[in-house]
């Protein structure tokens, strides 16, 4: 039986996003737009395009979005992670699923974790992206028979995302940003292990990765503009917008989750506190348990863009390592622009 099948099975929640039908004609719609839209080399060998409400990405990634916004229809109850890439958004995906799912899916005890759908899928099929697993070329999914609460992803700035995700109330947005420079570090080590490889292509050197981010030329980017939509939209409705930093959750991980938790409306009560449950949530979703599990050694997640394997999504996790890789002075171009475009915001990264 393949992993597909078998998570039909188990897992009745995913049986309706699989049996979307292919819609072809809107898809090609959308792309004769972007195809009109100015375009520049980007930081993947992919050509990326200038959406009309200031970022960049390929194709793939902005008529997903539009299909997305076309398509969706949010529900008072759905939870969406939004993030850039490679900014925490595979250990965010985790801590949701486990910390929304606890009590039909256990994670206290050695049997209740041991059976957890952690250990046989990965983060990105419990969770899937809008743009990029959803609402594709082949299909436009029936979510309607997803049960409550359904959890999405995306890769969107918040000026673009689904207009029924912003105007439904209790709808709810789960933001995490990442240093610029640890962020811009481990996009450039994706993208040079999985697309130009992919591709026969020479990898790129940090110093151009560098270049081309401070241009905004990274995906979804710029990345200050993708920081600062969502940083305004929590400080407008905190409500709506939970914003957490990768920095922070790194430092105190369980608090993160409690805050998690109380965000979603499904708050840890005294007795999962008192039995662990918090804890389990954090072990659970651990980098390091994590990268051991099967699903990552060995799976793979199909995109658009091709199939990539689960362990590409696993660098380092750690806080810090752009020293590693960047020079001073590219550390303090990075540092400098940051401090102007966040001037006033009230943000510090």
């Amino acid at each position: 039986m393949s992993s597909s099948s078998v998570q039909q099975t188990a897992f009745p929640e995913q049986e309706a996003d699989a049996e979307g039908e292919t819609n072809p004609e809107l898809y090609q719609h959308f792309a004769n737009l972007v195809s009109s839209l100015p375009s520049s080399k980007g930081l993947s060998n992919n050509k990326f395009y200038r959406h009309g409400q200031g970022w960049h990405c390929s194709e793939v990634g902005i008529v997903g979005a539009m299909v997305t916004d076309a398509c969706f229809s949010a529900r008072p109850s759905d939870v969406i992670i939004a993030t850039l890439p490679k900014s925490g958004t595979t250990w965010m995906k985790s801590l949701l699923y486990a910390t929304v799912h606890r009590r039909e899916r256990p994670v206290v005890g050695a049997a209740a974790a041991d059976q957890h759908p952690l250990n046989s899928w990965g983060p990105h099929d419990l969770i899937k992206f809008f743009e990029y697993q959803l609402y594709t070329r082949d299909r436009v999914p029936d979510l309607d028979r997803l049960p409550d609460p359904r959890l999405f992803a995306t890769h969107v700035p918040f000026v673009s995302l689904p207009s029924s995700v912003v105007a439904t109330p209790g709808c709810k947005i789960v933001y995490v940003c990442r240093d610029p420079k640890d962020h811009l570090v481990s996009l450039w080590d994706f993208v040079n292990k999985y697309f130009r490889v992919k591709d026969g292509l020479e990898p790129l050197s940090v110093e151009a990765a560098a270049e081309l981010f401070c241009a905004g030329l990274t995906p979804f980017g710029p990345y200050w503009d993708h920081v600062l939509g969502y940083w305004r939209a929590h400080r407008a409705d905190p409500d709506k917008v939970l914003f957490f930093r990768y920095e922070e959750m790194q430092r105190d991980p369980a608090a993160h989750v409690r805050r998690l938790a109380e965000f979603v409306g499904l708050p840890f009560s005294s007795e999962e506190e008192d039995g662990g449950v918090v804890d389990a949530v954090v072990g659970l979703c651990s980098f390091e348990r994590m990268r051991g599990m099967a699903p990552t050694k060995g799976g793979r997640t199909e995109f658009p863009i091709g199939v990539v394997p689960n362990s590409s999504f696993f660098r380092q996790g750690v806080v810090g390592d752009w020293v590693n890789h960047l020079s001073p002075e590219m550390a303090r171009r990075i540092d400098a622009i940051t401090a102007d475009k966040f001037r006033g915001s009230g943000l510090v990264v």
